[in-house]
Order: structure tokens, then C-alpha cells, then sequence
């Protein structure tokens, strides 16, 4: 069975998969006109994750950016974290390089490209980890890097999309006094014990049999509550997240760290068609899809979910991993501005809009939603060297739009600045 391969043979088979995605992606950048490459990036530590390493962010900058920091004169820039696509497996931080170019240009903004670590090297959830280091590292390093803390948001493509939704969730950091069910826990323990042992679990703490199977086939079932994990990262020290608070400020999410002064302001996402349900099996998905010749095939849908779900014990309906079932006092608390671009030949796209709805109709989120017509999953990456990918600018010029009005950037005054040149 696909699912009981070993964890060498998903290496190999990954490390196989991303040269000829890195091929792929090269193609795509030699059509005009050609995307920007990154000003400068740096290499940070992972705190968050107890799977401790480095990673890199990117950074794209405006043409005034460097002038300006040799001036010294206190321009401070918005800021988009960006995470990248490839099913948490595949892809890289540069992937995302038109997306990047295009925000700088039009918002004037600094895009930071998280280039996460990836599965199967790195299962879950250390992606999603990941991500909640960069936004700290930016919050921490804003003065020296010339970014307004005040002036975040998020964006992503498909995992990366996810991620954005996922990694504001995980700075909640509000797992720890939940039950499993995401009902709060009020007898005090929570957060002053050592990791739960699901032998002794404290009322509430029940361990379901049915869980459904990800596309590994195997059956899962929870042989350790959510609790236990934050728990313990929070009791041994061994995380940065027991330092973080983050709570809904306005339409807003402010994120700081015990010990500093450094406050991060997240004021919006931007999600390209990302998967918000791992509950629902790839057969369950493939059924909704009204192309089945569009879909992403097997092999590579396999392979992700073999590489990053694991262990095969995992709980599906997890928050850092299955936003669209996520308990609402959770997603109430992420910011009120969010903005989703699905496909209408995708197999994610009916979850996507279950998620919406529930964003906008059960939340009251201000939700930008757009389906693209036509196009399948990840259309605007297609490995074509002779023209960018039809329709994606438009649909990033969007996206643009919906940022200047979550960083509250003066349209009008562009309009003026436009007629007088």
C-alpha cells in the first residue's frame, strides 16, 4: 500500500518531485515580463517548533527601500508575510516571485517569503510553526528591517494559503486550555501541569476511534489530545509560544512577546485556493470537482499527505491544520479582513466555500471571495516561458486593491499623483 511506505522511499520520491518543480518554476519566471528576485533575505532561528533549526525569509523590497535605510529617516513599510505552495512537501520561497513583485508595485509594501521547512524531513505541524516564527522575528526586528509592526498581513497559495489561516491560529496559542472538542477547560490544570497522559485525562478528554482516514488509508485515531503537545511545549520551555499573547484588536490581531516590546498588527489574510478540511478524504474532494481531468493527480496528492500528515495517528480536525472546522471562538479571533481567490476546477474549491460561508455568515468576517473561472489548482504557476499565466495578474491586482484598503493607504491620493505627472 501506498500509505506503509517508508519514510526513506517519501525522501527520495520528494526529493525527486522538487527538482522537477524547480524546473517547472524556472520556466514559469523566464516569461515576461520577468518577476523581481529577492533584495536580501535572512536566515532565523526556529523557536516555536521543538524540531529546532534555521530557515530563510525573502524579502522583496520598493526601489526606495535601501535609499532610504542609508538615509536613516524613519520610512517604515507595510508588511505581507508570504507562504508558498507544494503541499507542505514541494516548492520554495521564490515560487511566489510575480505575486511578490506585483504587491510591492502596487502597495508599496515589503513581501517577506517564508521558506518554511517542509515535509516529509519535517511533518506536521512544523510548517505551521514555522510561519509563526517569521511573523515574530518581523514584530521583533521591525525598526532594523524598516517595517511598520502595525501594518501586517498575511498571504499564501494553496499550503501556503492554508498557512495563512493556520499560522494566526497557532500564535493564539489558545490550544493549551481546550479539550479536544475546542470547549474551554476551567478546571485550572490546564497550562500549569506537565503534558496530560491520555491515561488520566482530565473529563472531556475522550480519545475517538473514527477518525477519518487521510489519503495514507490508514485509520486514525488520537492517541494524544492536543492539549498534551502545547502543554508540554508551554511546561518545558522549550517553545517560544509560552512567551506569546495574541488577541483580537479591533478588526485586528495583535501578536506580542512576553519580554518585549515588540506588538505585531495583522491586519488581513490573503488566501489563493488553499485546503481548509483535511477531514474530508482526497475521494471525498475529487467528487466535488467539476473537471476531473484538471485535478491534481494522485501521485502528488499521495505524497503530500504521506509526507506531512503524520504521525498516521494525526488529528484531522486539528486547528493548525484544518481551519474550516476549526472551533469559532478560535476563527473570531482572526482578522476581520480576509480575502480567498478558489478555482473553479479544483477539488478544494467546495471546502472553500464552506469556509467562507462560515467566515462570513457564522463569523461576520468581511470576506473578498473570488472564483476564478476556468482555471484548476495552481493555474497561475504554469510552467509557460513564453507568457505569464492568463488572467493572474488581474486577479492579483485584486488581491492589491483589497491590501491598500487593509493597510488604509490613500487611493485618492494615488489618483491625484496620477493626473498631475
Amino acid at each position: 500500500m501506498p500509505g506503509d511506505r517508508p519514510r526513506w522511499m517519501l525522501h527520495v520520491q520528494a526529493q525527486f518531485w522538487r527538482v522537477l518543480m524547480g524546473i517547472g518554476m524556472m520556466l514559469h519566471k523566464l516569461a515576461r515580463p520577468r518577476p523581481p528576485s529577492p533584495s536580501f533575505h535572512r536566515t532565523i532561528d526556529a523557536t516555536v517548533s521543538p524540531l529546532k533549526g534555521k530557515f530563510k525569509l525573502h524579502f522583496y523590497v520598493p526601489k526606495d527601500y535601501h535609499n532610504q535605510k542609508k538615509l536613516k529617516g524613519g520610512k517604515r513599510y507595510p508588511c505581507v508575510i508570504n507562504f508558498h505552495g507544494g503541499g507542505f512537501c514541494l516548492g520554495t520561497a521564490q515560487d511566489d516571485a510575480r505575486w511578490a513583485g506585483i504587491v510591492v508595485e502596487q502597495v508599496g509594501a515589503v513581501v517577506v517569503s517564508v521558506a518554511y521547512r517542509l515535509a516529509p524531513e519535517f511533518p506536521f505541524p512544523t510548517a505551521v510553526e514555522d510561519g509563526a516564527d517569521a511573523v515574530l522575528y518581523l514584530a521583533q526586528h521591525a525598526d532594523e528591517l524598516m517595517l511598520d509592526s502595525q501594518q501586517f498581513a498575511l498571504s499564501g497559495f494553496s499550503s501556503g494559503g492554508n498557512m495563512g489561516f493556520t499560522v494566526p491560529l497557532c500564535l493564539q496559542g489558545e490550544l493549551l486550555d481546550r479539550t479536544p472538542s475546542g470547549t474551554k477547560i476551567r478546571d485550572g490544570r490546564a497550562g500549569s501541569v506537565p503534558a496530560i497522559n491520555i491515561l488520566s485525562a482530565p473529563t472531556g478528554l475522550t480519545v475517538p476511534t473514527n477518525q477519518t482516514p487521510n489519503s495514507s488509508r490508514v485509520p486514525l485515531i488520537r492517541q494524544k489530545s492536543r492539549v498534551d503537545r502545547i502543554a508540554m511545549l508551554r511546561q518545558t520551555g522549550v517553545s517560544s509560544l509560552s512567551l506569546v499573547s495574541s488577541y483580537k484588536e479591533g478588526p485586528a490581531v495583535s501578536v506580542a512577546t512576553q519580554g518585549s516590546s515588540a506588538e505585531a498588527k495583522i491586519r488581513g489574510i490573503v488566501s489563493f485556493y488553499p485546503p481548509t478540511d483535511y477531514t474530508q478524504t482526497r475521494a471525498q474532494r475529487r467528487a466535488t470537482c467539476s473537471r476531473a481531468d484538471q485535478q491534481l493527480p494522485a501521485v502528488f496528492t499521495e505524497l503530500f499527505d504521506d509526507s506531512y500528515l503524520q504521525p498516521p495517528s494525526l488529528d484531522l480536525t486539528h486547528p493548525w491544520l484544518s481551519p474550516g472546522v476549526a472551533p469559532n471562538d478560535m476563527l473570531v479571533a482572526l482578522p476581520d479582513d480576509i480575502v480567498m481567490f478558489c478555482c473553479e476546477w479544483d477539488m478544494l474549491l467546495a471546502e472553500g466555500e464552506r469556509f467562507r460561508d462560515k467566515l462570513e455568515k457564522d463569523l461576520g468576517k468581511r470576506v473578498g471571495y473570488h472564483c476564478v473561472p476556468g482555471v484548476p489548482h495552481g493555474w497561475d504557476k504554469a510552467p509557460n516561458p513564453l507568457r505569464e499565466s492568463p488572467g493572474a495578474r488581474a486577479q492579483y491586482l485584486i488581491a492589491c486593491k483589497e491590501l491598500r484598503r487593509m493597510f488604509e493607504l490613500d487611493e485618492d491620493a494615488d489618483e491625484d499623483d496620477g493626473k498631475s505627472v
